[in-house]
């Protein structure tokens, strides 16, 4: 038999793949989304406006594969190339017409979403993380940037407001459209805030040739309506029209989007005191959340996470220092210690937090079970609890073992120890 040898096989597994596969010829409309933070969240909502557009959609996130209804257990945020591949085919059997994936910048640089040529690729921001795997932030945006290239997408949608996404759109190899959130900047697409509470933000997006959509979000934080207009923008590229759109969704144009662990609520709404649960882990992520939540929070807020062991150490002084900012009580517990001194962890979140000095009650935990209890004893009527870290995970990782813990699971659980939920 023949003996083909290459010096890289990640290099080539993506279209060895595709061949295997018959996935290089796809009739599906491929979608793919990066960026910091938020994400996962895209995700789910072109899922959730796919449907709305009678298209049957499938997705690849951080949190789980789904093919219509048919979920799969996620392990990475992209899958390796061999798995990718399989999954779209599954998928062409299933008759799926819009595929959704998150794609990291591990995928780009490890070949990992080779093979497949998006039909629009999408930037959202952009913020310190992963620095122990790349040498610097310009390295890892880079990274990033491999996505906007012929190779992988025929053309991208861009957030303009920061200065990485003006880069990706003056910078990249395939047409790109912009939207700007923010009043005076320069775009084809605006979008604006109408309306925002605890309980969801309402937006307007409007576009080129009069394009126009009014819509809503029911979860919080003028992030979230960006995701929906990004989600919204990509559709458009790949020819679904807003119009389309919007014949699926009610009246009132809000979005039917549930996204697992990111700002999940835990208790049943109300005057509160409210809980969240999310998978941010940045201190860029918990900026426009403490941001959002002092837009429409009356009360106090009580925020806990940590961070993670054997990951990058350059950014958690900062994630400490955010959280004492922006909120009125700051929990510090443990979350994926891995291999390090689980204390020398919070050490470093605490010092960050104690850094800053003003309104925040500082306190260290370590046990989140304890954590949880702590801030539902602190949270009276009006006040919000936000957990960020583990979001839809089910496990903490501790020298080696992966011992069982949902943060969700645990939360109702405290609240109705308290009589907060049935």
């Amino acid at each position: 038999l023949p003996v083909l040898t290459t010096p890289s096989p990640r290099a080539v597994l993506g279209a060895v793949s595709a061949l295997v596969y018959g996935t290089e010829l796809g009739e599906a409309k491929t979608f793919a989304i990066t960026g910091t933070n938020g994400k996962t969240s895209v995700v789910y909502l072109l899922a959730a406006l796919l449907e709305a557009a009678g298209i049957v959609p499938g997705l690849s996130s951080t949190a789980e594969r789904r093919i219509g209804e048919t979920v799969i257990e996620s392990a990475l945020t992209s899958p390796e190339a061999s798995e990718l591949h399989g999954l779209l085919a599954r998928m062409r059997e299933e008759g799926v017409g819009g595929v959704v994936l998150e794609v990291s910048a591990q995928a780009l640089v490890r070949h990992r979403v080779d093979g497949v040529r998006f039909d629009v690729a999408a930037f959202n921001n952009f913020s310190q993380d992963h620095l122990d795997e790349f040498g610097s932030m310009e390295e890892y945006f880079a990274a990033k940037q491999r996505l906007f290239t012929p190779e992988h997408a025929e053309r991208g949608v861009v957030v303009v407001d920061g200065e990485h996404g003006r880069r990706i759109a003056a910078e990249a190899a395939i047409p790109v459209t912009t939207l700007a959130t923010e009043y005076g900047q320069k775009a084809d697409w605006h979008l604006a805030i109408t309306r925002q509470s605890l309980d969801g933000v309402s937006f307007v997006l409007t576009g080129p040739n009069s394009a126009y959509f009014r819509g809503r979000v029911p979860v919080f934080g003028r992030f979230m309506a960006e995701n929906a207009a990004l989600a919204l923008i990509m559709l458009h590229e790949a020819g679904i029209t807003l119009d389309r759109v919007a014949a699926g969704l009610p009246r009132s144009g809000e979005i039917p989007v549930y996204i697992p662990g990111r700002l999940e609520e835990m208790t049943a709404g109300g005057a509160g005191p409210r809980f969240f649960v999310d998978y941010g882990h940045t201190a860029g992520a918990f900026a426009s959340m403490l941001e959002a939540l002092n837009e429409v929070v009356d009360g106090k807020i009580i925020m806990m996470f940590g961070a993670d062991g054997n990951r990058d150490t350059t950014k958690r002084a900062e994630m400490g220092a955010v959280a004492a900012r922006g909120a009125h009580t700051v929990i510090i517990c443990d979350y994926h210690p891995r291999d390090e001194d689980p204390a020398d962890i919070r050490a470093q979140l605490l010092a960050g937090a104690r850094a800053v000095g003003g309104r925040a009650e500082i306190l260290e935990i370590g046990d989140p079970r304890a954590a949880i209890r702590a801030a539902i004893s602190r949270a009276g009527s009006g006040d919000v609890i936000l957990y960020a870290g583990p979001g839809h995970e089910d496990h903490q990782e501790v020298a080696g073992n992966m011992l069982p813990y949902s943060a969700r699971d645990e939360v109702r659980g405290a609240l109705r120890e308290s009589g907060l939920l049935p």
